[in-house]
């Protein structure tokens, strides 16, 4: 069998890893339990660091939101190659959570936090890239980012 790798198929991917956020409060941005990878959650860091704001269904569209959330996803890739040294050393993804920052009438926060899970599919494959999930809207989020995501993943021995 064919090894997968990772940071292959990102670079096939052509997409630029934004700096790996530092925390602004007390939490660590990545916890290792044995052969689980914790990842805090993480918000949408652009490449000179400035984060994507606003609120979805107001300040943004659902299209832009996707984007957002796969911003997040390259946020939460970078801390993953910046820590670990290589999107290689995870097996596959258990569980993301996705938080979204939305009006109260919005319903579409699955579509938004695609924007991630597809990432993520196309990083690991779709067999190891896609885990169980929760999308789920809120009233509002940290600096008023439009999402936040936080996620476990397994590590390769």
């Amino acid at each position: 069998m064919e090894t997968f790798n990772a940071d292959e198929q990102f670079e096939k991917l052509e997409l630029n890893l934004p700096p790996a956020p530092t925390p602004l409060g007390v939490y660590k941005p990545f916890l290792i339990d044995g052969k689980y990878l914790y990842l805090s959650g993480h918000g949408p860091v652009n490449d000179d660091k400035s984060l994507i704001i606003g609120r979805i269904g107001t300040d943004m569209d659902k299209e832009e939101g996707k984007l957002a959330a796969r911003q997040v996803g390259l946020t939460m890739l970078s801390t993953i190659k910046t820590n670990l040294g290589s999107l290689n050393r995870v097996k596959r993804v258990i569980k993301v959570l996705g938080m979204v920052n939305c009006t109260a009438d919005f319903e579409k926060h699955p579509f938004i936090i695609n924007g991630c899970s597809e990432l993520f599919a196309q990083v690991w494959g779709e067999e190891n890239g896609i885990g169980t999930r929760s999308a789920v809207g809120f009233g509002s989020l940290p600096d008023n980012i439009p999402v936040e995501i936080e996620a476990l993943f397994e590590l390769h021995d």
